[in-house]
């Protein structure tokens, strides 16, 4: 009997196996992190802020239904809040521009943020868009110059800032919200600078390469704890989220909670510095003949990515 055999044989199949497994994961993730029932901003804002009183419009052109803010008490403690909100049918994701919001959004992030810093409360951003809208209306209304100055306002904050990637986080429309002491994610959100269609669309002009492209991205939860990008993943209850989102409410509440309290140990200084700290901590550059290279996100090269029979 040739156990020792036997039971290596078995190891290596099993390997096999999970290796097989673990391919497409990521776009496994994109699709539940996308999923039509997975909880919103407004869900999380019901389940978790008391007392909500939302605050809308920019002072200057319009109000914004891509982005909800306003303020509400969390474990007893009055507090900001700020996310992206997403529909679930074709009529609600109409009314809110499919959570891609426009300069006005960020304008009005940028009011409640200023808002936050007066009267010394904390700030929660809650992250789920695909991106800023592309349309030439946003672009001729300063889409840019919006993202970027909404960034700033954030960055220049004195107050504790958590923002959580509820489920996809996509570009700087994504970004203009995260700039926080800590980045919090669920487990089934992704975090990435661009849609996997959009990069398969660049890479090979076709977005039916959305799959190898998410691979390529890394944008789950795991791989960016791994990189350095985000602080936590907040577990989620068997598939996902949506399948209990009181369950979800719950888990996130607590590791809300015990953020915030770390934070408020710090100086309102020494936090910003911190986070100033944090930010131009990620990635490393490095020069090597004739190429140059970004970590900890790798260069997007054939040998990994390139399916099979193109170049």
């Amino acid at each position: 009997m040739h156990l020792n055999e036997e039971i290596q044989r078995l190891q290596a199949r099993i390997k096999a196996l999970r290796r097989e497994e673990s391919r497409g994961d990521a776009w496994v993730t994109v699709g539940i992190a996308r999923h039509k029932n997975r909880p919103r901003t407004r869900d999380y804002i019901r389940l978790l802020i008391d007392g909500f009183e939302e605050l809308k419009g920019d002072r200057l052109r319009a109000d914004d239904p891509a982005i909800v803010g306003g303020l509400g008490w969390f474990e007893g403690r009055a507090v900001l809040v700020v996310g992206h909100q997403k529909g679930r049918d074709l009529t609600e994701q109409t009314q809110v521009n499919f959570g891609m919001a426009r300069p006005e959004g960020y304008r009005k992030a940028q009011r409640l943020f200023a808002l936050a810093e007066r009267y010394r409360l904390p700030v929660l951003t809650f992250v789920d868009t695909p991106g800023a809208y592309p349309g030439v209306a946003a672009e001729e209304g300063g889409q840019a110059r919006a993202i970027a100055e909404t960034m700033l306002a954030m960055a220049r904050l004195t107050v504790p800032t958590v923002a959580v990637i509820i489920g996809e986080g996509g570009s700087g429309g994504a970004l203009a919200l995260a700039v926080a002491d800590r980045v919090l994610m669920q487990e089934n959100a992704v975090y990435s600078v661009i849609s996997a269609e959009g990069c398969a669309a660049i890479l090979w002009r076709d977005a039916a390469f959305a799959p190898q492209a998410a691979e390529a991205l890394r944008p789950s939860a795991s791989e960016l704890l791994r990189l350095g990008v985000i602080e936590r993943i907040v577990a989620e209850p068997r598939m996902g989220a949506h399948h209990n989102v009181a369950v979800a409410a719950a888990r996130l509440r607590e590791v809300v909670s015990e953020t915030l309290a770390e934070l408020d140990a710090l100086d309102p200084e020494e936090r910003k510095a911190l986070r100033r700290e944090r930010f131009h901590g990620l990635g490393s550059y490095s020069e090597g003949i004739g190429a140059m290279a970004l970590s900890p996100v790798p260069l997007l090269s054939n040998a990994n990515i390139s399916p099979s029979g193109l170049p």
